[in-house]
């Protein structure tokens, strides 16, 4: 008997949505609260369906515009992977287009359409799972857990995972800090995914490893110690929007 050919699965977009809190120096994560089922009142990452006339691209920036309400630039989002495990969604056959998109600024947040709630969550690294937190909600995750709805547990590690990869070569992670940034707040960024403190990543060496990556922009115009003020920095390039990953998990 052959097998059923799938003619029209959905195809949603999925989006993972880094920013960084300057306050606490942690690398944030968006999740909502979903309100219609599959998964009513589960926590997910937010999602949209494809619709006819848009390519995946541009259901990516208006998923962002729909669930908190701002217009980012295509450089700011990159393609991270296609899920398509068969039982990955309840009922119909559903395709995961998922993307990453990194914001400079954390915005008051108010659910869109099919969330009762969205919050950020601060990211720790503990090596063999990873953790969301925000003082109200704890999510413990790995490659196989559960705790969020669909399979968005393993479109998560599969992001910090993509991340981590690109440190030391593409580490368009950066863009949650803006346009610029000092040494010291990069090794903030970097550290989480490196299962380490910003004070563990050694400044001089990260200087001499890292210089091909960022270009001197300036220095910092206000001092918060006493001693020189520190130098500011932008990513030397970014990636071309139209060379995108396509890398298909099973």
């Amino acid at each position: 008997m052959s097998e059923e050919i799938i003619a029209r699965p959905l195809i949603t977009i999925t989006n993972i949505i880094w920013s960084f809190n300057r306050q606490t120096h942690e690398m944030q994560l968006l999740l909502i609260k979903r309100s219609e089922a599959p998964f009513k009142d589960a926590w997910a990452l937010p999602e949209t369906l494809l619709r006819s006339t848009e390519s995946a691209d541009d259901a990516a920036l208006r998923l962002i515009k729909d669930k908190i309400g701002l217009e980012v630039r295509l450089t700011a989002t990159e393609q991270l992977a296609t899920f398509t495990a068969p039982h990955r969604s309840v009922g119909e056959r559903a395709l995961a287009l998922a993307y990453m998109t990194f914001l400079p600024a954390m915005p008051k947040l108010k659910p869109g359409y099919g969330a009762v709630a969205a919050d950020w969550l601060a990211f720790e690294n503990f090596g063999h799972h990873y953790l969301l937190s925000d003082g109200r909600h704890r999510f413990d995750l790995s490659n196989t857990s559960q705790a969020l709805a669909f399979d968005h547990d393993q479109i998560v590690t599969t992001a910090i995972q993509r991340i981590r990869n690109k440190l030391d070569y593409q580490p368009t992670v950066l863009q949650v800090l803006g346009p610029t940034f000092t040494l010291k707040e990069a090794r903030e960024v970097y550290a989480p995914f490196c299962q380490l403190t910003a004070d563990q990543i050694d400044n001089s060496n990260f200087r001499k490893t890292h210089h091909h990556l960022f270009k001197e922009v300036g220095t910092a115009t206000i001092r918060k110690r006493s001693g020189r003020p520190p130098k500011i920095y932008s990513l030397a390039s970014l990636p071309n929007p139209l060379e995108r990953s396509k890398i298909d998990n099973n």
